[in-house]
């Protein structure tokens, strides 16, 4: 082996251990990136308002912009902190609800400061710029943030309204004419506690007479143990045919099997990837259901989105309802042939106008859509709220579907 040949081996044999070194190294720009996005995001979250409300030539006293900076800054500091005490690792419920809070009214001053922002740009061309001007936008922001804020609060804390909606499907038996269909999604039982409305819910689930109830998944944030006592009332819960669950994203951030069997234990139908058959009248319907979409990336053997593994041996001319959390997933419906789709996810988008970033990631944020000539989807803007305790322009509801055949039943 000559000089140069021996040279070139070495190097091949020195490239296998600096490819991990590569990726290690990728890797850490990659959090560096992350971290100063986060960063990024948090100090607009905080700073504009803080502009806005106190040093946009307002003018306001030193001491309502020192203890009002001061209030400011303590919350962006203890944001990140709280958060990860809450939702991280040690997952302290006081934090959670601190954290949760502290999003939701920054979330709201950020989004009116911008309309605020906007307006006095809009006045100062007109020729009415000024302090007055300023104090006047700064003042009517904070009013109008307190105010949806209280109203956000109750709206998320009350008994979901029903929300009646005919289907059609033009598969649907006579028999099956009228069959009703209670859709929950987006309970999400989490660190405030909320087992006295979760009972409210289930005694109205109850009092709509349902053929049918399903949930769509994203049932708790946290352990099964450590929310036990809020999901309880699900298991009083009654349907003539049918009561079927399926797991939502959350589910996969902790116990997402647990959740499947611990809802299979208060008498539930975990359609984990499969269907089963009820008939009314002589007709019958197949009511499948699906894991999540991010199933596949949780790493729990067997869990993935499969929509063909849950109709499987299912009778190809019987209209199918079809159970999966998020509304993207009509995709892999349409190419199945579904008939209906029912989901949750979006929470209607829950605070204004976060709806409008959602509607980037899913094709519906909430209501009866059509995605092809058979397949309709239905959204449900979620019975319950994630994080922040506040729904703004965005009400939970519990979803009563009427299933109508294009065929009159015979009297």
């Amino acid at each position: 082996m000559d000089d140069q040949s021996a040279e070139t081996l070495g190097q091949e044999s020195a490239a296998p251990p600096a490819e991990p070194a590569a990726r290690e190294g990728s890797g850490a720009r990659r959090r560096w990136i992350g971290g100063l996005v986060v960063l990024t995001v948090l100090g607009l979250l905080f700073v504009l308002p803080w502009w806005v409300l106190l040093a946009s030539g307002t003018g306001w006293p030193s001491p309502v912009v020192v203890s009002g900076s001061v209030l400011f800054g303590a919350a962006l500091v203890a944001f990140p902190v709280v958060m990860a005490l809450g939702h991280g690792r040690r997952q302290l419920d006081w934090a959670a609800r601190t954290a949760d809070t502290v999003l939701g009214v920054i979330w709201v001053l950020f989004a009116w400061s911008v309309i605020g922002g906007v307006l006095r740009l809009a006045l100062s061309a007109a020729g009415a710029g000024g302090r007055g001007t300023a104090r006047g936008v700064a003042v009517g922001v904070a009013v109008i943030a307190v105010v949806l804020l209280v109203w956000g609060y109750g709206e998320a804390m009350r008994l979901p309204r029903v929300r009646r909606v005919e289907v059609t499907l033009p598969r649907l038996g006579p028999g099956l004419d009228g069959t009703r269909v209670v859709v929950l999604a987006d309970t999400h039982y989490g660190p405030i506690d909320r087992a006295r409305w979760s009972a409210r819910v289930a005694e109205a689930v109850n009092a709509l007479d349902p053929d049918i109830v399903c949930h769509a998944g994203d049932i708790a944030d946290g352990t099964i143990d450590r929310r036990r006592e809020q999901v309880a009332p699900l298991g009083t819960v009654r349907a003539r045919l049918a009561r079927a669950y399926v797991t939502g994203n959350h589910e996969y951030f902790g116990e997402a099997q647990g959740w499947l069997d611990h809802m299979a234990s208060l008498g539930w139908e975990s359609l984990h990837n499969r269907h089963l058959v009820v008939e009314r009248g002589g007709d019958r319907l197949v009511l499948a259901g699906v894991d999540d979409r991010t199933a596949a990336s949780s790493g729990l053997a067997g869990h993935r989105a499969d929509v063909h593994a849950a109709l499987a041996g299912a009778t190809p001319d019987l209209p199918v309802l079809l159970v999966a959390h998020q509304p993207k997933q009509v995709a892999q419906a349409v190419t199945a042939g579904v008939d209906l789709q029912v989901s949750g996810h979006t929470h209607g988008g829950q605070i204004w106008p976060f709806n409008y970033l959602v509607r980037l990631d899913q094709p519906v944020v909430q209501g009866l859509s059509r995605h092809s000539d058979r397949t309709q989807l239905y959204t449900s803007r979620g019975a319950g709220y994630w994080g922040p305790p506040f729904r703004i322009f965005a009400p939970s509801e519990i979803s009563l579907l009427i299933l109508r055949s294009p065929v009159t039943p015979p009297v």
